[in-house]
């Protein structure tokens, strides 16, 4: 086992809401699955996310194995809920920050990490001190304690939180947290206190700004749940509009091979149609939310990802740097890189 991201925390694990109470320093595993051990997936920079995070040179995303939920249509489950990733020491983990740094990355995106926040703080104070400066970037489910995100102050700039539904039957049957909309609402607040936003002004490089600091809350409208998003948009106009960004994502995708989906009907795991999609440009609308991203309906699969894969993403999304299986992908650079 790998032992440098063994720390006081995992003693008995309360990195997240599930509280398991387990040593992941001796090995044990709790709900997430993963022991004291930071496992990766793939890490590479990523053209597909909002414009000013994913700016000109790609976000430098960094995909965490495990999770603290157990979403049914998780379009990552191969390194959610399967397992997929390998252990990287401290060394590895800032060898990959300051590579993407040196790839052109526009910040570093570190995906589904909430599990895993203390040993992702070490990780990150030991790249910061190395020479990473591009800001980081943590994208999650939302599904955090306040105590666990203020560790994360001074490390983290950005976040990218998802709000999934308000509804607690919604939370227990797809996501297997009926207490997720209340930790979600908590964590995202605490998350806008943390890092208010800043976007640099537009330019040709950047027509959207360049997202230095903030919140970017996303939301995925599930088919036939149209009053779970409405819910979910009037909680935002409420709180957070004008203090963050929405972003309305359509691309609810059905994913046969997750194990979850027997959770999901027929009627709802399926592609969004075009009079779900009017009602919620409607909805928009009518809460005058026009801070933010609006994704447009496209009725496309090709897009999922496959972690078996090197080239997990389209190459017309993203491009290797790193991955579970293979170690270092891309050429290293020329230059000399203080690891």
């Amino acid at each position: 086992m790998i032992q440098d991201f063994c720390c006081p925390e995992y003693e008995c694990c309360r990195a997240c809401p599930r509280h398991c109470g387990i040593n992941r320093n001796i090995g044990e595993r709790g709900f997430c699955g993963e022991t004291a051990e930071l496992r990766i997936a793939w890490a590479g920079l990523h053209f597909g996310e909002e414009p000013p995070v994913t700016g000109a040179g790609g976000s430098g995303t960094i995909f965490i194995t495990g999770c603290n939920l157990r979403c049914a249509f998780c379009q990552n489950f191969q390194i959610s809920q399967h397992g997929m990733g390998a252990a990287v020491t401290v060394e590895t983990f800032t060898g990959i920050c300051l590579r993407l740094q040196a790839a052109g990355a526009e910040n570093i995106n570190i995906v589904t990490g909430s599990h895993a926040i203390p040993a992702l703080c070490i990780g990150l104070r030991e790249a910061k001190r190395k020479g990473l400066t591009i800001p980081v970037v943590w994208n999650s489910s939302a599904y955090e304690t306040v105590p666990e995100l203020e560790a994360l102050a001074g490390l983290v700039d950005g976040w990218l939180p998802d709000l999934k539904t308000l509804d607690s039957s919604t939370a227990l049957r797809i996501f297997a947290a009926p207490d997720y909309p209340e930790r979600a609402c908590t964590a995202i607040g605490a998350m806008s206190v943390l890092s208010p936003l800043l976007i640099t002004d537009s330019d040709e490089r950047y027509p959207f700004g360049k997202m230095l600091s903030g919140v970017i809350v996303r939301h995925l409208a599930l088919p036939g749940k149209l009053q779970d998003s409405k819910a979910v948009l009037q909680w935002f106009a409420h709180k957070l509009k004008h203090k963050a960004l929405l972003s309305l994502m359509t691309q609810y995708t059905p994913v046969a091979a997750n194990p979850q989906a027997r959770k999901i009907t027929a009627f709802e795991n399926r592609l969004l149609n075009e009079s779900e999609d009017l009602h919620l440009k409607t909805f928009l609308d009518d809460l005058n939310i026009d801070d933010g991203f609006y994704q447009e309906l496209v009725c496309d699969q090709d897009w999922l990802p496959d972690f078996n894969r090197v080239q997990t993403f389209s190459s017309s999304l993203s491009k290797p740097l790193w991955h579970w299986k293979e170690g270092w992908i891309s050429p290293l650079p020329s230059f000399p890189i203080s690891i």
